[in-house]
């Protein structure tokens, strides 16, 4: 019997980027294999997934770089392999790496992207020092960016994206190579972004910039789908708060373990971490599985030299969800850099 055809993907006012069943091989190599996207108006939405996840060709497909062999996707309403160029008219891209002139100034980088997009001289300049002004780079306006950090080259970057006022911006690696700073820095000027209406989607590598940033997030690999929620939803899918007790002495962590025992959640035993004293469980109602064990070992007048209640990180989750599979697929990998 034969599958019924999907539907077409349809973008709405709600979704300005829509996409079914992508799909791309590169001889034997699937890049994407059936990836599906729904990204909502002014948000920011995280792609995560190992090397060669597809993130980095799902960002160039839905930006009209490479052409799919499978699939259907619109973005800003625009079907991109049927109309291509009024995609472009709709979305900004930068790259994993600045696309800015290092001789150049700022202002006069902001001011050629200006005319290549066809603004005219005046408006080109009123573009640009809105541009300027918007990210932060006012007082560096007539420097070169050569002379720049990081985090300012990359604004400015993020910035020449920006021309056009794009409904939609994608970024591929953005904070790749930057410092804490700098990358603070980015994150700032892409929340500015949303906050003015503008829908992001991002691939990153860093695990706490997708928590920080993303409203949601598609964990991908192998070019599928894996799952899809909110930092916060992801978190709680592979597991609820634990306790973490770290015994004084090592003669304190039997009494630690019995304690936490009594508070784990229903059939969990705790774990114990010998070399760092360190006793953990899982609990159903964590404010109150800390607080009866804080209150026994008071009580038992067992020395703790920490306490505390840990929510699972984006980190966990990810693991959870991929695996140790992104150690197996160097050829994906060098396939993600090179298409």
């Amino acid at each position: 019997m034969t599958a019924p055809p999907r539907p077409r993907p349809r973008s709405t006012e709600q979704h300005p980027v829509v996409a079914e069943g992508l799909r791309k091989t590169y001889g034997d190599k699937h890049a994407l294999d059936g990836l599906d996207l729904t990204v909502p108006r002014g948000t920011v939405f995280g792609l995560l997934g190992p090397n060669g996840a597809g993130k980095t060709t799902a960002v160039r497909a839905l930006s009209t770089l490479i052409r799919l062999d499978g699939g259907r996707a619109t973005v800003g309403g625009h079907d991109v392999g049927r109309d291509p160029r009024a995609v472009r008219r709709r979305i900004g891209l930068t790259g994993q790496h600045a696309a800015v002139d290092q001789i150049l100034t700022a202002r006069q980088n902001l001011e050629m992207f200006g005319r290549l997009f066809h603004l005219g001289a005046d408006r080109a300049r009123r573009r640009a020092a809105e541009l300027l002004d918007q990210f932060g780079l006012a007082e560096a306006a007539d420097k070169q960016p050569q002379g720049f950090s990081g985090g300012m080259r990359r604004r400015l970057d993020l910035a020449s994206s920006m021309i056009l006022a794009p409904e939609v911006l994608f970024l591929d690696e953005p904070t790749t190579g930057l410092d804490p700073r700098g990358r603070s820095e980015v994150w700032d000027a892409v929340r500015g972004l949303t906050e003015q209406g503008t829908t992001v989607v991002l691939t990153t590598h860093y695990l706490d910039e997708a928590d920080k940033l993303s409203d949601r997030i598609a964990v991908i690999d192998r070019g599928r789908n894996v799952t899809e929620d909110t930092p916060a939803g992801l978190k709680r899918a592979i597991g609820g708060d634990r306790i973490e007790v770290v015994a004084a002495e090592p003669r304190e962590v039997p009494a630690v373990r019995a304690a936490v025992a009594r508070v784990a959640a229903q059939g969990a035993e705790p774990e114990t971490d010998a070399a760092e004293l360190r006793v953990h469980a899982p609990v159903a109602d964590g404010v109150a599985a800390l607080t009866a064990v804080a209150r026994r070992l008071q009580d038992e007048g067992v020395a703790v030299a920490d306490i505390g209640l840990r929510r699972p990180t984006l980190d966990e989750v990810f693991l959870a969800l991929t695996g140790n599979r992104a150690e197996q697929r160097e050829s994906t990998e060098h396939l993600e850099v090179t298409v």
